[in-house]
């Protein structure tokens, strides 16, 4: 995540007209209606779950509590998700790595020596977080960060999150090395390379903003990946590493010639990009890109860079992404995320292996403690583990197929699952509205879009479910309203809260002759199962 200035938009597209095709998912749209066909039979192209592989979540320690597993056990059960991320696993509460201090040992009562600035490795919290990942059936993505306070080069150099992570470069390449051996050695001899060689190592966070102290930025980043890259690959070849993960897209291709011409090992290329992301800082242009649009425009300027680069078959990891990157409750804590991440999805495929939301809960304190469960935070869960509109958002479009079958309409994602049933995403998109400043959200501003569905080579006593997210389903939020907004709900609220958060139950909708037909509200997503 990002620190930047925080003024933040979007305007609702035509869908575009276009002829009937046979064997293929068409639109065609009539006033408020849009008209979609469907061959069953039809053939698809892969359609891989890139969205809902790898999450993001709050710095490390916080993997240690109760509230995380439990958010991450629900959020495992809605997607399926296999990989976290996080920062600050060298921070000081980790623990990891102190130098030795006056002939005592510090932090380890194994280290009998003591010698002055001679390293120290404690492992203790380290091995608690990963191995409550991997009992719940999730694999770290390791964001290698932030800098151990013994080891900084500079102690002023302190980025501005609450829990204040050191951001300077090393003060010995030495220490950074022999630091990075070390943990990569520990971790291979406590779960074995064949369990590791399945991690992802991801050198630092977002080196060309705040997150990096080095002057100038992205050389003396260069300088750090190539340390740690070269560090890792010693203990393994197979151990798996990456970068640049910088924010706003930026440097994929710098990153990528310098790796080639310095001969430098690489695995993977990583960045971040967030709805509300500006042009300027993106693409270098004076546009004015909608926050729909924000995140996969991004996606194919570095997909054609990683094309355009030494390594075209290169793994692209968008390891954050939302659709803004400050607390918006207008955003991210309500209906709205339904349709925007079901168009992320439709407009991102193919052109990235993994995206990781930002982040998989509200357990997460990079700007303090939380102070009210609906504040515009970034997780699928908010606290007091209260399902959020987004975490409905998820568990349907996961219900889609892996075999993606043609469509022209933007609103809409027609797939295929391996044993035949047909899953489709319906959507109104509409942006966000309300004052953001004063936590009053409004009501969606919009028509509603009538679909039309016609359903071909189906069997005869095919049927079909739909859920639904919008302002009457699966919205929390409408719940937390008509409490005045508590900021500390009592425990008879958080009961009702969470029941209100659950997904709503399916409706059974008759198929009459292979046709149904679907009214959306705006901000209003559907997913139609039909077997």
């Amino acid at each position: 995540m990002k620190t930047k200035p925080k003024p933040w938009r979007v305007v609702l597209g035509l869908l575009a007209a276009c002829l009937f095709v046979p064997g293929a998912a068409q639109a065609m749209p009539a006033g408020d209606t849009v008209q979609i066909r469907v061959d069953a039979r039809a053939k698809g192209t892969p359609f891989p779950h890139f969205w809902e592989q790898m999450f993001g979540s709050g710095r490390a320690s916080l993997a240690l509590r109760d509230d995380y597993r439990k958010d991450l056990v629900a959020v495992k059960q809605a997607t399926g998700f296999g990989y976290v991320r996080f920062h600050g696993i060298l921070d000081e509460d980790v623990g990891l790595f102190h130098l030795g201090r006056n002939g005592q040992p510090f932090y380890n009562a194994a280290d009998k020596s003591g010698k002055a600035g001679q390293p120290v490795y404690n492992f203790s919290y380290v091995d608690q977080i990963y191995d409550g990942l991997l009992e719940r059936g999730v694999r770290p993505f390791v964001e290698l960060g932030f800098m151990p306070d013994d080891m900084s080069s500079d102690p002023r150099a302190i980025q501005d999150f609450w829990y204040h992570p050191n951001v300077a470069p090393p003060k010995d390449y030495a220490l950074w090395d022999g630091m990075i051996r070390a943990f990569a050695q520990h971790l291979v001899a406590r779960y074995g390379i064949d369990e590791v060689s399945q991690w992802y190592f991801e050198v630092w966070n977002e080196p060309n903003i705040g997150f990096w102290a080095g002057n100038p930025k992205m050389p003396t980043y260069f300088t750090l990946y190539d340390h740690t890259a070269r560090a890792l690959k010693s203990v393994s070849p197979r151990l798996r590493v990456g970068g640049p993960a910088t924010a706003q897209a930026a440097e994929v291709g710098d990153f990528l010639r310098h790796v080639h011409a310095a001969n430098v090992p690489v695995d993977f290329v990583s960045t971040h990009v967030y709805g509300d992301d500006t042009a300027d800082n993106v693409f270098h242009t004076r546009e004015n890109i909608p926050r729909k649009d924000m995140v996969c425009r991004a996606v194919d300027k570095v997909h054609q860079e990683v094309l355009a680069s030494p390594y075209p078959k290169l793994p692209f990891i968008m390891s954050e992404f939302n659709a803004s990157y400050a607390n918006l409750p207008n955003v991210t804590d309500t209906v709205y995320m339904g349709p925007w991440m079901a168009n992320t999805i439709r407009a991102c495929a193919g052109k990235v292996d993994m995206m990781s939301y930002w982040s998989f809960s509200d357990v997460f304190e990079e700007g303090g403690v939380v102070r009210t469960p609906f504040y515009g935070g970034f997780g699928l869960i908010a606290e007091d583990r209260i399902p959020k509109p987004a975490y409905n958002a998820f568990a349907m479009l996961h219900k889609l197929g892996d075999m993606r079958l043609p469509s022209s309409s933007d609103s809409a994602l027609v797939t295929r699952r391996a044993d035949g049933t047909l899953v489709l995403a319906l959507w109104n998109y509409a942006p966000p509205v309300g004052d953001t400043a004063s936590y009053t959200i409004g009501k969606p501003k919009g028509e509603v879009r009538h679909f039309e569905v016609e359903l071909s080579s189906l069997p005869a006593n095919a049927g079909a479910k739909v859920w639904r997210l919008d302002e009457t389903h699966g919205n929390v939020i409408a719940t937390f309203d008509r409490m005045g907004r508590p900021a500390f709900p009592s425990r008879e609220q958080i009961r009702q809260l969470r029941a209100a958060g659950q997904m709503s139950a399916p409706e059974q909708v008759a198929l009459h002759g292979g046709r149904l037909s679907l009214d959306i509200p705006p901000q209003g997503l559907a997913v139609i199962e039909v077997r």
